[in-house]
């Protein structure tokens, strides 16, 4: 079934967008005169520079010690009217000669507040099941799966696939191995492609952290929206399986792939370009999981 504007608009997301090449003073510059409001400098740890939206939304522009120099970007919460928003914002950030390369990454966080442990579970379930595939339809680069995307734990999932009633303190003991209800920011667990950590502080999101930067609009948009499905699909679903992870083969990653998406309600027009992003990366045909036979 396919998904739709108006289903995607009832989920919340924000982003840390994270570049090269660019000083905060200057990306804050970018996002004040692209959101149409005010930049600020605040010195706090991280010196911070924020940009208050017209309408009170704040964007905050930060160091990373990940990053040489540069900036990462933190928007606000977000919904799907505001996309363009947010794509305006990276192609200005190109235009200001921002770069990407190896150390930039992309985090997408969605919200997960009114979500119950089952729906939790589902996430869990569908995204371990398709993990190597949507790494490698990502691109995530090998090293960044070694330490700051790491896969999701199989303990965990065996954990949490055996819970008849899930809890929250139940899930949150599985993921930490003893109950810890108010982790540490840095709290190592949450290098994860699938970070669950922030489920139990103020942001109640569910975080994505295995894409790549890009400075193409067209890719911002498309990973934002694969995880917004994800969310959807884990919402909106009985349950889901995390038995048999899905192998990954090299024959027939594109057309698994896109059977994932047509499972996810990624159909029609409105996702066709986020389609051709979220493939090329993979080997094979669409149409034919083996290989055409004439």
């Amino acid at each position: 079934m396919t998904v739709t504007e108006a289903e995607l608009a009832s989920l919340t997301f924000g982003c840390e967008l994270e570049y090269e090449g660019i000083s905060q003073s200057t990306a804050a510059t970018v996002v004040a005169e692209t959101v149409g409001g005010t930049a600020r400098y605040e010195g706090s740890h991280l010196s911070n520079w924020v940009v208050t939206m017209p309408d009170g939304r704040r964007w905050q522009v930060v160091s990373d010690g990940s990053l040489r120099g540069g900036a990462e970007v933190v928007t606000p919460i977000l919904r799907i009217a505001d996309m363009e928003t947010l794509q305006e914002v990276v192609r200005k950030m190109r235009k200001a000669h921002a770069k990407v390369n190896e150390r930039t990454g992309l985090h997408v966080h969605v919200g997960a507040q009114g979500m119950t442990p089952k729906q939790i579970k589902n996430l869990v379930r569908l995204f371990y099941k398709q993990e190597t595939l949507i790494l490698k339809a990502a691109g995530t680069q090998e090293n960044r799966i070694r330490r700051y995307t790491r896969k999701t734990d199989h303990a965990f999932v065996d954990t949490i696939c055996k819970m008849a009633n899930p809890t929250m303190e139940k899930i949150n003991t599985a993921w930490f191995g003893r109950y810890n209800p108010h982790p540490y920011h840095y709290d190592e667990h949450r290098y994860r492609a699938l970070n669950l950590n922030n489920l139990w502080d103020s942001k109640g999101t569910v975080e994505f952290r295995y894409h790549e930067q890009s400075l193409n609009a067209g890719k911002i948009r498309a990973a934002v929206l694969i995880d917004l499905l994800m969310v959807l699909k884990a919402k909106n679903a009985k349950a889901a399986s995390a038995k048999n992870p899905r192998p990954y083969s090299e024959t027939s990653a594109k057309y698994d792939f896109r059977v994932f998406l047509l499972r996810l309600g990624a159909i029609g027009e409105y996702f066709k370009n986020p389609r051709k992003h979220w493939m090329k990366n993979l080997p094979g045909s669409a149409a034919w999981k083996n290989g055409r036979r004439d």
